[in-house]
């Protein structure tokens, strides 16, 4: 039988993955500096609460609705990587 936890290992994998890139393209805006590099980093400040928010919300509601543990850590990690991958999107265009 497969185990699940190989699939949340595969997932918070690519979200490093993902998150590192997110991290290397916002070092650069931050070093450009001007009115887009104060907004990148207010944004990012931002981004931390809303996405902590918003994962700890699907967290409470996995575990309320009685989901297995690999689940609740699946539906955690997703709300991060939304963002994170919205913000990969946007900082690789310009």
């Amino acid at each position: 039988m497969f185990n699940p936890w190989f699939e949340v290992a595969l997932k918070a994998t690519q979200l490093c993955v993902d998150a590192q890139s997110v991290m290397t393209l916002r070092m650069i805006r931050l070093a450009a500096g001007g009115a887009r590099a104060q907004g990148e980093a207010q944004r990012m400040v931002v981004e931390k609460i809303a996405a902590m928010a918003e994962a700890h919300a699907a967290a409470i509601s996995a575990v309320l609705n009685g989901h297995q543990d690999h689940v609740v850590v699946t539906k955690t990690l997703s709300a991060f990587d939304k963002r994170v991958r919205a913000n990969k999107r946007r900082l690789s265009r310009t």
